[in-house]
């Protein structure tokens, strides 16, 4: 056993670019090379995690030397477009049979489309994880809250049964769909969901989870509003987390993850898992149509760098894009632009935009992101090599419920309605330049900061 902690560095590509000998050994033995990928799995599937939050990822695992485990502890932490390991533990022992563990990559890539801020906790409830969104709920770094209680963070309430669905997903090992809590200091109410962690053994080691702001609307004399918006929701809650589950099942039945299965069996899971996604796309549409059309509904208009938005958007469509063999042009690095808006409604009308100039772009196409400021605005605008829109469609494709070809796969004619209602809301403004054949170039607006 190493006594002391044992450190390395993997790059933006997944590469062990700094390691220490222990490291290193365990890389050469395990088929790697000094400077290569990583070749442990499981120590690279947490680096990846790790960039791809952008949270610290702290979990035990174990790796095979030979032909014995190692048990060890991984801490993976972001810097830059680099993670650091912190590796200690090293604990050498026969291997055990295999037991495979749950694969919860996509049910957390779930949670975090519905999440304000991400974290973790160990099999003592006890926070070892937290995204640098918690600091608003927490009024402080996030970095004072590892290693408390997650009690200490929040106040658990009880569901309608009076239980504590965490107290039960603790007890059988399991997910967590929902369980209501109150920021300890008072900064509001959140909604917990988590999956559960497991080790290469299948030993439970915690849970993964998000956490999503709970907004009360005030009760007021417009009874018709207050009635919409419960149904608003219900229909949310009842369906979001179900769906979420469909969909993961799905995925993983399409992926064989447990084993050899029939080809066409696997072909009707993943269109099922396609279906899923599009209900999923719909109820996403229908509650934020509910909020946008309220008489109250107000927009933060926060500082932001826009061309930063902008790429985090186009990295979230990456693998969708590479899917349909489109490729993305996005702002360069060093490239910033502020402006004034709220960062979740910007990513999430960026996405819609960059997302639909991918779905009609055909093989092979470019998708081009260009940001920049036009006097007192900040402007990003998304153009692609798609078929055109006629100049009588402009405005109609704007409108509720209202796209272009009917018979094309596509979305519930809501996305661009509530697109340009959330950037009005900001005091910005989208519109579209686009000819048939000769593709189609959208254009969105904010204030500069």
């Amino acid at each position: 056993m190493n006594a002391m902690p044992v450190h390395g560095l993997v790059d933006r590509s997944g590469r062990l670019v700094e390691a220490d000998p222990a490291l290193l050994g365990l890389q050469l033995r395990a088929g790697g090379e000094a400077g290569g990928a990583i070749a442990v799995p499981q120590i690279a599937a947490l680096a990846r995690l790790a960039h791809r939050l952008g949270i610290l990822i702290s979990r035990a695992v174990i790796a095979a030397d030979g032909e014995n485990d190692i048990d060890l502890w991984v801490r993976a932490q972001p810097d830059g477009n680099d993670v650091r390991l912190t590796i200690g533990g090293w604990s050498q022992r026969p291997a055990l049979p295999t037991i495979a563990a749950p694969d919860i990559d996509r049910e957390t890539d779930f949670l975090r489309a519905s999440a304000d801020w991400l974290w973790e906790a160990d099999e003592a409830l006890k926070i070892v994880a937290l995204s640098a969104s918690a600091e608003e709920a927490i009024g402080g770094p996030a970095s004072r809250m590892i290693g408390q209680p997650i009690t200490q963070l929040v106040k658990l309430i009880e569901d309608e049964e009076g239980n504590l669905p965490l107290l039960a997903a603790l007890a059988m090992q399991g997910r967590l769909d929902c369980q209501e809590a109150e920021l300890r200091n008072g900064n509001g109410r959140v909604r917990l969901s988590a999956v559960p962690i497991h080790d290469g053994a299948g030993r439970f080691m915690g849970f993964r989870g998000n956490a999503a702001w709970h907004r009360v609307a005030p009760i007021t004399p417009e009874e018709p509003r207050i009635v919409a918006d419960a149904f608003g929701e219900r229909l949310d809650r009842a369906l979001r987390e179900p769906l979420a589950r469909i969909i993961a099942r799905a995925d993983s039945i399409s992926a064989r993850s447990e084993g050899p299965l029939r080809r066409d069996y696997a072909e009707y899971a993943g269109d099922i898992g396609t279906a899923g996604r599009h209900l999923l796309a719909l109820v996403d549409d229908l509650v934020d149509l509910q909020a946008i059309e309220r008489p109250d509904f107000r927009v933060d208009a926060d500082p932001i760098d826009l061309a930063d938005v902008a790429r985090r958007a186009a990295g979230l469509l990456a693998v969708r894009a590479s899917s349909r063999n489109v490729r993305i042009d996005k702002p360069a690095e060093d490239e910033a632009l502020p402006a004034r808006g709220d960062f979740k409604r910007v990513l999430q009308i960026l996405v819609n935009l960059i997302g639909n100039a991918v779905r009609y772009s055909p093989d092979g196409a470019m998708v081009w992101i260009r940001a920049e400021q036009v006097g007192d605005r900040a402007v990003v605008v998304i153009a692609d090599q798609g078929k055109g829109i006629d100049a009588e469609d402009h405005e109609r494709i704007f409108e509720k419920f209202e796209r272009v070809d009917q018979s094309e796969p596509g979305g519930s004619g809501l996305g661009l309605y509530i697109a340009r209602r959330l950037a009005r809301a900001m005091g910005g403004e989208i519109g579209v330049d686009s000819a048939p054949g000769q593709g189609a170039r959208f254009t969105f607006t904010l204030p500069t900061s």
